[in-house]
């Protein structure tokens, strides 16, 4: 398994810390088969690799595929090597997500979704924050490498203070709790699985709607790897937050690479921002 250097420091590209529900705790590269289940696509979804630890989603003209976490988490960190639907993507989501039950019609939900693209323009990656089903906090970003050719570890840090996303280590978007300041809920209470899927979204995914999904390129297949549980109660996610390398890393990404931010779409709020937006930027 190969590392990142980032910041001329050298860091693991699997180190998962998730906060269970139950107090039992587990560390180490997951097996699929005993974690995780299938949602939908049967045969779709393939598991294999030493130890169960290997398994890829297939997306079809008939259907995509997907699954989930058997366990319920509530804070920590989750990390999962994937690598995306390669040539030509358009149309296509690859996601990795947590969410809680969706039926309540208040859930809470942290989101990493990947839209594809045609041959040689880039992967997009949606992140966004659902809090008592409250959603519309999108950021966007596309990335400094090719995420259909290799594996990467993409990541998400959740703890009573904040929600992060990281990609290599290298944080993408930071989004703080604001309730003390009475502005925004933040997810606290619900506990949430983790979902991962690959479905075709070409009415919106790839420029809009615009381009759609090329048939003749199927199947599709995205491929994820080396994920970690670790459980325990004095997991470095408890105090997880921005040092200064880090935050160089954030203000260089969204500098360089964000091309979509809700608190600055003056279109979509003529009015106002949403309230939080006024802290957002002293990340």
């Amino acid at each position: 398994m190969g590392v990142s250097l980032i910041m001329g420091h050298e860091f693991k590209l699997v180190m998962l810390v998730a906060l269970m529900v139950s107090s039992t705790y587990v560390y180490g590269v997951g097996n699929f088969n005993n974690d995780f289940e299938s949602t939908f696509g049967g045969e779709r979804v393939k598991i294999s690799g030493p130890g169960n630890s290997d398994l890829a989603l297939t997306l079809d003209k008939y259907s995509g595929s997907g699954f989930r976490s058997k366990r319920d988490y509530l804070y920590g960190r989750l990390d999962m090597q994937m690598k995306f639907v390669d040539d030509n993507s358009a149309g296509t989501v690859t996601t990795l997500y947590l969410t809680s039950d969706q039926s309540t019609g208040r859930h809470d939900e942290i989101d990493f979704e990947f839209l594809g693209n045609v041959s040689g323009q880039p992967y997009t990656i949606h992140t966004n924050v659902f809090s008592q089903g409250q959603g519309s906090r999108e950021q966007q970003f596309h990335l400094w490498f090719d995420p259909s050719k290799a594996f990467h570890t993409y990541s998400i840090v959740w703890n009573p203070k904040l929600i992060m996303f990281l990609v290599d280590e290298t944080p993408l978007r930071v989004y703080r709790n604001y309730e003390n300041h009475g502005i925004i809920s933040f997810p606290k209470n619900q506990p949430q699985k983790i979902h991962a899927s690959l479905w075709n979204a070409d009415d919106w995914a790839t420029q809009g709607g615009l381009v759609k999904t090329d048939w003749s390129k199927a199947p599709f297949t995205a491929y994820y790897r080396n994920f970690n549980i670790d459980t325990s109660p004095n997991g470095q996610w408890r105090n997880h937050d921005l040092n200064a390398n880090s935050r160089r890393r954030l203000r260089w990404v969204q500098k360089n690479y964000m091309v979509y931010n809700y608190c600055t779409d003056w279109k979509r709020f003529s009015q106002s921002f949403p309230p939080e937006c006024k802290h957002a930027k002293f990340n």
